[in-house]
Parts: C-alpha cells; structure tokens; sequence
C-alpha cells in the first residue's frame, strides 16, 4: 500500500517530465520516492540523490547545524574542513554556504558517489574539492575539522526493507558492529588534524558509549561529548582539541 505523504510528496515534486503514473509504479515497488523524484531538501539546498548514495536524513541536517555552532564557538576564519565519506555531497556543499571562507573537502571511496557529489557542488554553485579515498589513504593534508557520517549500521542488523533494498550498502554497513569506520578514522586521525580541532561523528543510537571508548583511547586529552537528536536519541559526538 502506498504511504499517502509519499504520493503527496511525488506529486508536488515530481519534474514535470516525468511520467506520475510511471513514477506511482516505482513507488508501489518499494522505491524511495526522493530516488524517483530525484533529489531532496538539505538544509534549504537542493541536492541531487540516486542509488549510488545515501538519502540524506533530518538528523543529518543536525549534525551539520550543532557542528556549525562548535565552530563558531571554537574558530576564527580560514577553516579547513574534511568531510569523510561524502557521499551526495549534502554536508560538505551546506558547510560551504554557511563558511564561505573555508576550504572544504569532501571524500569518498566511491566513484559514483562522486561523480553525484560534483553535481551536487556545481548545482549549488559553491566550490569542493572532492577525493577518492579508502577513509585516508589519499588524503594528504591537515585540516581543523573532520565531519563524517559513516556507515554505522551493523551486519547482522535489521532495517527497513526500502533502505536495506535500495540505498548502496557500502555507504550503511560496517564490520565490528557497526564502530569500524569510527575507529580507523579516530586511530589515524592525529595525522590529519591541526593542533586545535574538532571531529564531528554521525553515530548509531546504541554506539554512542562505545564509541566515546575509543575516542578516550586515542584522544585522551580532548573533550568528548554526546548529543542527542530530536527524538532523542544518542546520535552525535563531538571530540573538540585544543
């Protein structure tokens, strides 16, 4: 059965190209409906979405609003900032329009992703410069801040059909329960901070203790704080040097 919202949602954005009844179709074969119109609403900028790369999430958009609001309390001007695991580009393109001064990259592992993610920057007329890398094998520079929303859910873990059957599982999953990314990326991270830094995570509900473990474990000088989400949840860490 068609969820209501969604036909509502398909109607009022569906480009006016597209076929409706072709498009009420695919969302009657379990196709998100941002996939079949073809982009969202991030933060009030439009971005492009296609199974190459994850829907972008309200808490998402959290993530990008409570890390705007450490830098402001933390840093001046001339910010560099690294976006592991880019994807559609949605955070690394809204930091853009929110710093117009920093220097912003945004990586990916995947081509794909990408190549989306170029679109995306182009279509909002802001500058990115993007990298493929495996988290930071390419990565060369340092940078104040590290923002990343890593795949985090767990292998053996249970998710709704429309995602498990439709979003790149490569940008969900993640080995040693979920906490794989959040480790290689905490372990390595001295290499690419500057002394005074933050990292800003995206985490699974249920992760939030372990990975604050980790983060003791590799930076046990810095502050470490969970936030929660609208409904909240445990869903942000901020690990803050200085």
């Amino acid at each position: 059965m068609i969820d209501m919202n969604e036909l509502e949602y398909l109607k009022k954005y569906l480009h006016p190209d597209e076929d409706l009844n072709e498009a009420i179709k695919r969302l009657e074969n379990g196709e998100p409906v941002q996939y079949i119109v073809g982009d969202v609403d991030f933060y009030g900028n439009i971005i492009k979405v296609n199974k190459d790369v994850l829907i972008p999430r309200r808490e998402t958009e959290e993530l990008v609003e409570k890390t705007f609001e450490y830098i402001n309390k933390l840093f001046t001007n001339n910010l560099s900032i690294l976006d592991l695991g880019t994807g559609s580009g949605c955070i690394a393109i809204t930091l853009k329009k929110l710093l117009p001064n920093a220097k912003i990259t945004g990586s990916d592992i995947s081509s794909k992703a990408l190549k989306v993610a170029k679109e995306n920057a182009n279509n909002n007329k802001v500058e990115i410069n993007y990298i493929e890398s495996n988290i930071f094998s390419n990565i060369n520079d340092k940078y104040d801040i590290i923002i990343s929303n890593p795949p985090y859910i767990k292998e053996d873990e249970e998710i709704m059909d429309i995602v498990k059957n439709n979003e790149p599982h490569l940008a969900l999953y993640a080995k040693n329960n979920g906490l794989y990314f959040y480790k290689e990326i905490l372990k390595n991270a001295h290499n690419y901070l500057n002394k005074k830094s933050l990292i800003a995570f995206e985490i699974g509900e249920t992760e939030g203790n372990e990975i604050i473990k980790i983060a003791k474990t590799y930076f046990p000088k810095a502050q470490i704080i969970l936030k929660q989400d609208l409904q909240h949840l445990d869903r942000f860490i901020f690990i803050i040097n200085e």
